[in-house]
């Protein structure tokens, strides 16, 4: 088992595809899910799902809707960031994390390798993300 970080192969598809939608006048929901580190996540998850999902006081399967920030463009790189999302009061401990639009069949977006387990006791576990530039935002179309 083994989280590793990547925009999973199905998410560069189905905007091929036309399925995702980003935009602000859309009513796509994403979401982000933690997981422990004996969850499985990289390039090739297709869609969220409970397995190895973390639990604890703070937190609820399915993880928390996620905030986009607009698309846009730097040079010739299309990007997408997302707002940071915390869980208040949380006691729980996360290696990864899964982005996927929620509804239909969860269809995922990106895996999140955290580098090792993070933990937080009776306290907020936030994601902050990347600064939305073309070199580090979460989510980048060179």
């Amino acid at each position: 088992m083994a989280i590793s970080q990547a925009m999973v192969t199905s998410f560069k598809k189905a905007l091929l595809d036309g399925e995702m939608d980003f935009s602000s006048n859309t009513s796509q929901t994403f979401k982000i899910a933690l997981f422990t580190s004996s969850a499985t996540l990289g390039a090739t998850t297709t869609a969220y799902s409970t397995t190895n999902e973390v639990s604890g006081t703070g937190y609820t399967a399915g993880g928390n809707t996620l905030t986009v920030v607009a698309p846009t463009t730097s040079s010739t790189t299309a990007l997408l960031d997302f707002a940071n999302t915390t869980w208040s009061t949380a006691t729980i401990t996360a290696r990864g994390a899964l982005i996927y639009q929620s509804g239909g069949t969860n269809p995922a977006v990106a895996a999140l390798d955290f580098g090792a387990d993070k933990t937080s006791t009776a306290g907020d576990f936030t994601i902050q993300f990347p600064t939305a530039d073309a070199s580090n935002a979460i989510i980048r179309i060179a």
